[in-house]
């Protein structure tokens, strides 16, 4: 049965391609062996079906999963400044496993700033890794923020922040999303460990970052953006392609649960697109309240500078 499945998908998925010569080809045996395969006078072994799956992206997990079990991944741990740039590569690798295109729309539910905004040789940036690695090593010892710096890997995170700005993106936000930000510099700034100067170009980087997103909200036909002031956002991530999906589901600042299960991603699927119909739409609602949504964020860091 599971064979037949497996079959099944891949014939989906070559549409009048020969099924025994890509059969063939790809565990390079021949056109017989792949024939008594298809036929189902044989069976694949293991490793030829994970080959199988992995060539042309079919999660098994489909075949032996059930309405209350799933089988998911889990990215790698991060808990010291050294592990980020497996976490930057990993995200790297999700992108390039996913088949990127314009039927792909990416669902970010930013309960903080998508991460993703804050790849960059900024300030601000090197201070959302300074708090993160803060929070997530219980063992590390608070030192100033002038001291601290991170290992480079701007290359992965310029390359990841690319893939993610060239596609079809649907944001949900609310005046929220940039209140953990603005408490994690008011939190370091009293505790010393922030200097002023340091608090008011990390502010300044801040105001310039929900400018960009206000630009873009405005001009960019691929990026769209919803207020959302009825449920609480989760910083959940989901990939929707109709030929693999993928959720991202975050453990901490730096872990995500990934689930490819074709039936938990449309449910997914669904409920953003009925959190949608829940929010107000800032590309289509018109000037008015899109500077109004903007302009309680400007004002929100000018309240906070004028603060320290």
């Amino acid at each position: 049965m599971y064979q037949e499945l497996l079959l099944k998908e891949i014939r989906r998925k070559i549409d009048d391609k020969s099924l025994n010569d890509e059969i063939a080809n790809i565990l390079n045996i021949s056109y017989d062996a792949a024939h008594r395969r298809t036929s189902l006078k044989a069976k694949f072994s293991f490793e030829e079906a994970l080959k199988l799956a992995k060539y042309y992206q079919i999660s098994l997990n489909q075949f032996i999963t059930s309405d209350r079990q799933l089988v998911v991944q889990k990215t790698s741990t991060v808990d010291k400044t050294e592990d980020l740039q497996s976490f930057f590569q990993n995200n790297l690798s999700i992108f390039e496993s996913l088949p990127l295109s314009d039927e792909m729309t990416i669902y970010y539910s930013a309960k903080d700033i998508p991460f993703f905004y804050t790849l960059s040789d900024t300030l601000l940036s090197r201070f959302k890794i300074y708090v993160w690695m803060n929070l997530l090593n219980a063992k590390q010892v608070f030192i100033p923020f002038l001291e601290f710096s991170p290992p480079y890997f701007e290359s992965n995170t310029q390359e990841l922040k690319k893939k993610y700005e060239a596609q079809n993106v649907v944001e949900l936000w609310n005046n929220r999303t940039i209140s953990s930000i603005l408490q994690q510099i008011l939190f370091y700034y009293e505790t010393g460990l922030l200097q002023k100067n340091e608090a008011e170009i990390i502010l300044k980087e801040l105001r310039e970052l929900i400018k960009y997103v206000e630009e873009k909200t405005e001009s960019n036909p691929k990026f769209q953006l919803y207020e959302n002031e009825l449920m609480h956002l989760s910083n959940d991530i989901f990939f929707h392609h109709p030929q693999q999906s993928l959720f991202a589901i975050p453990t901490n600042m730096f872990g995500y649960i990934l689930v490819n299960d074709p039936k938990t991603c449309k449910e997914t699927y669904n409920y953003f697109e009925h959190q949608i119909k829940n929010s107000k739409s800032l590309n289509t609602s018109g000037n008015r309240d899109r500077k109004i949504f903007f302009n309680k964020m400007f004002e929100q860091i000018e309240h906070l500078k004028q603060k320290l």
